[in-house]
């Protein structure tokens, strides 16, 4: 017998026999629900591995781990069994899946994946097992990989607490968005200088810290509220920093020490900080266990105590349910809605097309769309409007319009998120910045079915009904975009437009009409 072999079989003997069974269910239905969910989990790794912002999560299996080790000699004590009313959180975790399928939410189809590990353990297990594995279970959630929705917004709080600490050191500069001016030169608080990294590792983090050292809620939650603040300060002092030492030593150098402490070490400084300001606050003695099995023995669950089901039946239940949502993710991604062969800007009466000559090279992202315009109208005024229009068949991976990194902004250009733009009726508004030097403006619209919108969220929701109906409907992306960077100066020009071309969505609905 090999060394694995024996190492395996010394591990199944020191179960108790009731725990065998269950435990070799567990493990059989966790390998069946990832191999059937491998497209996502796959997608999954590919971030933890590639992506630095998702690095800590490839801790995240050997930490839940060893958090179960923690109660092992308690949890010993509870005897297992499978449960029928697990199956609701199997059943809901599977719908989170098939909505982020039918949306092309990338987060709602990795988030349901991975919850279908947990949701399968409180049906296999039983209701008291799962409250002893309660935090080890529900911490393997943090395996989804989340937080760039978080960008932009933390892009804007560390550009306005560096402007702040610029000024009070005496350093003059002009803040316009994320970018900040300064004598020696022009700093961008870019997608990579926003400290998302560090905030979703760090509340990762935390929630173990808090979990393991601290038995008061109240405790707990003061930590974790410190230890979200403390890294999205200390990534504007440190963004500060660099802008403050490129005053005297110049801009290659002050970059080129930002990038040595911009990393790991960094995060290592502040983590060491705030548990260095914390550790006297833990309340959760070394010696302390994890959990009381006898109290949760005891525990009344009233009618929770019931349900208990034959394992192999429940089993072929939660079989059952994934096919059910695979097929019908299957059958509704299949479907698309009917496209004319051509599209063509119409013209607009008070505003003539022009050849398009921008003065830095812009164009917005549309991945998957069946057709794709690029234009620019001027009016009497000498005024110009660039208008993109995109047309899509059907929302679904990898024509996702909704989706980050698609629209006004390609990730990949030269052009850079600047802050919010005036207030559009139905559309997303924002400010581009291009090389540092070009404004420009960007009003993002929507259009499903008789719905105008800029929201996202609203066309994710839309997919999901046209997904669950199996009723397909093209989606319309249309951006409309002033060269400046006065917001208001855009605004007006593209209300000038709009009232130019009537309702939108009408003008919408015909120019994809083919007509």
């Amino acid at each position: 017998m090999s060394e694995l072999a024996a190492r395996r079989r010394a591990i199944w003997d020191s179960l108790p026999a009731t725990w065998r069974g269950p435990a070799a269910r567990l493990v059989a239905s966790w390998l069946a629900l990832i191999v059937l969910f491998m497209p996502d989990w796959a997608d999954m790794a590919d971030q933890w591995w590639n992506a630095s912002t998702y690095n800590h999560i490839l801790f995240v299996p050997l930490i839940s781990a060893w958090l179960v080790s923690l109660r092992w000699p308690q949890l010993r004590q509870l005897e297992p069994h499978a449960w029928w009313p697990g199956l609701v959180l199997v059943g809901g975790a599977a719908l989170v899946w098939l909505l982020g399928a039918f949306s092309g939410f990338n987060l709602f189809r990795h988030f349901g994946a991975v919850a279908l590990l947990p949701a399968s353990a409180v049906a296999l297990l039983g209701p008291r097992v799962t409250l002893g594995l309660l935090f080890p279970l529900a911490y393997l959630m943090f395996l989804v990989p989340f937080g760039d929705e978080l960008v932009p917004a933390l892009q804007m709080i560390t550009a306005e607490i560096s402007i702040g600490l610029v000024h009070a050191s005496g350093v003059p500069a002009i803040i316009d968005g994320v970018f900040i001016e300064t004598p020696v030169g022009v700093f961008e608080v870019a997608e990579a200088c926003s400290g998302v990294k560090f905030l979703v590792a760090m509340v990762a983090f935390a929630t173990f810290v808090a979990n393991l050292f601290f038995r008061s809620w109240w405790r707990r939650a003061g930590f974790m509220a410190f230890a979200v603040v403390v890294p999205i300060v200390a990534n504007g002092i440190r963004a500060w920093g660099t802008i403050y030492i490129a005053q005297s030593q110049g801009v290659e150098f002050a970059a080129g020490f930002d990038h040595i402490v911009y990393g790991w070490v960094f995060f290592a400084l502040v983590l060491v900080l705030v548990l260095a300001l914390s550790w006297k606050f833990f309340d959760r003695e070394a010696d302390d266990p994890m959990i009381d099995a006898e109290a949760i023995a005891a525990r009344d669950l009233g009618p929770l105590s019931r349900g208990q089901a034959r394992p192999l039946r429940l089993l072929l239940a939660t079989g059952a349910i994934v096919l059910a949502v695979q097929l019908w993710a299957g059958a509704a991604n299949a479907m698309e809605a009917s496209v004319p062969e051509r599209i063509d800007l119409p013209a607009v009466e008070g505003w003539e097309q022009i050849d398009y000559a921008p003065a830095l090279a812009w164009e917005p992202k549309a991945a998957g769309a069946q057709h794709r315009l690029l234009g620019r109208y001027r009016d009497g005024q000498g005024r110009t409007l660039d208008v993109f229009v995109a047309l899509y068949a059907a929302q679904r991976e990898g024509a996702e319009p909704g989706a980050f990194g698609q629209g006004a902004l390609d990730p990949a250009s030269d052009w850079a998120f600047n802050g919010a733009g005036a207030p559009i009726a139905d559309a997303k508004s924002e400010m581009l910045l291009g090389a540092g030097r070009q404004g420009r403006a960007a009003a993002t619209f929507y259009r499903v079915g008789d719905r105008l919108t800029g929201s996202r969220a609203a066309l994710k929701l839309a997919a999901m009904r046209d997904r669950l109906l199996l009723d397909p409907r093209p989606v319309t992306m249309l951006v409309l975009s002033p060269e400046t960077r006065a917001p208001d100066e855009a605004a007006a020009i593209i209300a000038d437009f709009r009232e130019a071309t009537g309702p939108l969505g009408t003008w919408l609905d015909r120019l994809t009409a083919g007509g």
